[in-house]
């Protein structure tokens, strides 16, 4: 059964429609696979870089790198640079096509990161905590961003997984440890009780499959295999996942989004499975079967949750070609 028969006919039509050109351009070519040579995706890149919720989060920044306010670009939810840049990755933008985004990168990296290579809401190895530091290495390498320090966050973000080479939180002269907020292996967090963080966890993940084959050490491949075992120890349909005193799992799981910042959905999840090969675990069927009969009459998916950020994506509970396209993405590579 190939992906096509998984989705109506009109899916691919209407991510295709030229009034939202960044939509457009990331179906040509994630979903067609149009060739990076191709004129009509030359010039699809170039009018989603130049029209848009890509310019208008662009033409936000401040000169010197930063939105709102300067800084880690942690606070002032959901416009300072962190999410400004989570959204930007998520909207298919480069640093090839605006100087502006390469500015932006760098000064994030500049304010934002541990020398130890934590990224961090304040900028010390303290302000570490799972979401964050997988939210920022997945949009950063979405990005297309080139700094040395990479390589310092990337071991971090695996090293943090497993606890190899990392020092317990009690060991206070520890040059690379656990911090209060970051506070254990396999996404450990302070925010839920030093239990396991699903949410965090599935940001770690997906940063994790993001990384190139070049990048892939052996700490992140022990990292890719700890998390896989954790989030698939259930059926990750249900979120059964360790919450703050034991409470339900949070009803934002099922609902899907765009864009995504720290709350996570089934989708996400799901994407970074696919993103590290496992796509074909049969302990995915559940998850899949609800992305795909989520799906409309004509082939779409409903926006169910939402940001204040610079830019609406639609109104709630409406189909969107956002969530439409996560979902459609996820389809093509698994059943491709």
């Amino acid at each position: 059964m190939t992906w096509n028969s998984k989705i109506k006919p009109e899916s691919l039509s209407w991510l295709l429609e030229e009034e939202n050109p960044d939509v457009r351009y990331l179906a040509l070519q994630d979903l067609l696979e149009v060739p990076s040579s191709d004129p009509k995706l030359i010039a699809a890149r170039e009018k989603a870089h130049r029209e848009g919720p890509i310019s208008v989060i662009l033409n936000a920044m401040h000169p010197e790198g930063y939105w709102v306010t300067p800084g880690a670009g942690y606070s002032c939810k959901y416009k300072s640079g962190v999410w400004s840049l989570i959204m930007l990755a998520q909207l298919g933008a480069s640093v090839e096509m605006d100087e502006r985004l390469q500015n932006a990168c760098r000064y994030l990296v500049d304010h934002a990161f541990a020398e130890t290579g934590q990224f961090s809401t304040d900028g010390t190895p303290s302000g570490t905590i799972d979401c964050l530091q997988g939210n920022l290495v997945s949009a950063l390498l979405d990005l297309g961003y080139q700094d040395s320090r990479m390589e310092r966050a990337i071991d971090w973000l695996a090293r943090s997984v497993t606890g190899d080479g990392i020092a317990p939180l009690a060991d206070k002269k520890a040059t690379r440890r656990y911090f209060p907020w970051n506070c254990g292996p396999v996404f450990a967090c302070r925010y839920n009780n030093s239990l396991p963080c699903s949410w965090g966890g599935t940001k770690v993940l997906l940063a994790l499959g993001k990384i190139s084959a070049q990048m892939r050490t052996p700490q992140v491949e022990s990292a890719i295999g700890t998390a896989v075992d954790f989030f698939l120890s259930i059926d990750p349909l249900t979120a059964a996942y360790p919450t703050r005193l034991d409470r339900k799992p949070s009803p934002n799981w099922w609902k899907l989004s765009f864009s995504v910042f720290y709350v996570t959905d089934i989708l996400q999840l799901v994407e970074a499975m696919v993103r590290v090969g496992r796509a074909e675990d049969p302990r995915l069927s559940n998850a899949l079967s609800y992305i795909c009969n989520k799906q409309d009459e004509n082939g779409r998916w409903r926006l169910e949750h939402e940001y204040k950020s610079w830019v609406r994506f639609g109104k709630l509970n409406q189909p969107n070609k956002w969530v439409t396209y996560r979902a459609v993405w996820i389809l093509k590579q698994t059943f491709g």
